[in-house]
């Protein structure tokens, strides 16, 4: 099919009738744990700054650098922020405050900070090395200097590769029919502007936007436009599987198979929780992934009210390894984080000091620790805005569903890179 290249009558349309409908445009982890559940629950709290995101530290008032985990994984997740660095053009820069640095420099700072671990520093030395060798600058936050540390996840659920009895909710592939629209392809006027998830009205051949959750779980034909990758017992077990926009599925069949995101519809991602406390089905104060899950498993006569609100649907492939970030290399557990990509530096070495709770433990969030800890900066998400915002990856497991359901924490965000 042939189409006329786009004028500004023709965006103007399009931005006009898809403006709610613009998609993230993640390569890897899209919907991210309790950050996009909670995203906009209850007050407003404390504003974000108008600074720079960054601020540069004085030596004399840097904070003190330990890490909680005895730096476990934290040389592995070096090295997958380094395979990223090495991919990309030496040339390409990255924004730190007012400083700029090259990827050819991010390879330095990392190589150099491995290095340092590999020592096996006391802390009064690793606090020396990083004084004297390391510029350090810390995330603006909100008007009180805080950054919100919310927490996602890998879950595992029971599935099948064949629809049958027991399994019939289908976990879809990218659908043939979706269109993804780069507008900065016809015309600079458009650069930066937000990807566009459309398709083809057949009728009218105009782009339209693409089919809502609710238009797609209505859609008798919609498996015809989306092989499923694999089918689900349970319809909630995959709605909070596109929240965490990966995971994995023990099969009837036999054995595990790891599914990642592969896409979404382009749709505003509206949230359920945020929804359930303006309904006064669930307070604020006990609001969480466990929660909610809880709360439509109770109420299954309102599950499509309440499934439906949020109009993002997110489309899958399988894929070895991963959970992958948006930079396209393994998240770690504990060890990397999501960032607005827009205004920190992919693959930056981080340290943040918030409270996680004891594994051996599981406390209400109120009694939780608090912690300190390297991370790097290695994905984003559509709920991750500003520079009071950060997610972090929890793993697999019960003790990383837990976090990442109950995580809602402020604390402090510090990213580190090499003297010049």
């Amino acid at each position: 099919m042939r189409f006329k290249p786009p004028g500004k009558d023709l965006f103007v349309f399009i931005r006009s009738t898809m403006i709610r409908y613009v998609g993230i445009g993640l390569t890897g982890l899209v919907l991210i744990g309790i950050s996009v559940l909670l995203s906009g629950c209850g007050s407003k709290g404390p504003k974000e700054t108008t600074q720079a995101p960054l601020i540069k530290v004085l030596p004399r008032n840097y904070p003190r650098f330990s890490d909680s985990r005895s730096l476990e994984g934290l040389a592995r997740s070096i090295d997958q922020s380094l395979i990223y660095f090495k991919r990309v053009p030496l040339s390409r820069k990255y924004t730190y405050g007012k400083d700029i640095f090259d990827a050819g420099h991010m390879i330095r700072s990392m190589e150099t900070f491995k290095a340092l671990l590999a020592q096996d520093p006391s802390p009064r030395e690793l606090n020396a090395r990083i004084k004297k060798e390391f510029i350090v600058y810390r995330s603006a936050g909100n008007d009180k200097g805080q950054v919100l540390f919310t927490g996602y996840y890998e879950p595992t659920y029971k599935g099948s590769l064949e629809q049958d009895s027991t399994n019939v909710f289908p976990v879809y592939s990218k659908p043939m029919d979706l269109l993804q629209i780069d507008l900065s392809l016809f015309s600079s006027d458009y650069k930066g502007h937000k990807r566009l998830m459309a398709r083809v009205n057949p009728d009218t051949l105009r782009v339209v936007p693409y089919y809502s959750r609710k238009e797609i779980n209505g859609l008798p034909d919609f498996i015809d436009r989306a092989d499923p990758v694999v089918w689900l017992e349970n319809r909630v077990d995959r709605f909070f599987l596109e929240i965490q926009g990966s995971g994995r599925v023990t099969l009837k069949q036999g054995g595990e198979l790891r599914i990642h995101y592969a896409g979404s519809n382009g749709n505003a991602y509206r949230s359920v929780g945020r929804y359930l406390i303006g309904k006064n089905e669930i307070a604020k104060a006990d609001m969480s992934m466990q929660a909610i899950r809880e709360w439509l498993e109770n109420n299954p006569h309102r599950m499509d009210e309440i499934l439906h609100h949020n109009e993002s649907f997110v489309f899958f492939k399988t894929e070895e390894g991963g959970p992958y970030g948006s930079i396209n290399v393994e998240v770690s557990p504990m060890r990397s984080i999501a960032t607005d990509r827009k205004i920190f530096p992919n693959g930056g070495l981080c340290f943040a000091e918030m409270a996680l709770p004891d594994p051996n433990i599981l406390e209400p969030l109120e009694q939780w620790d608090k912690v300190s800890l390297f991370v790097l900066n290695q994905d984003t998400g559509g709920a991750i805005r500003g520079p009071a915002r950060a997610d972090l990856f929890c793993g697999n497991g019960k003790y990383a569903e837990f976090t990442a359901g109950h995580m809602n924490t402020h604390g402090q965000l510090y990213f580190l890179v090499l003297k010049p």
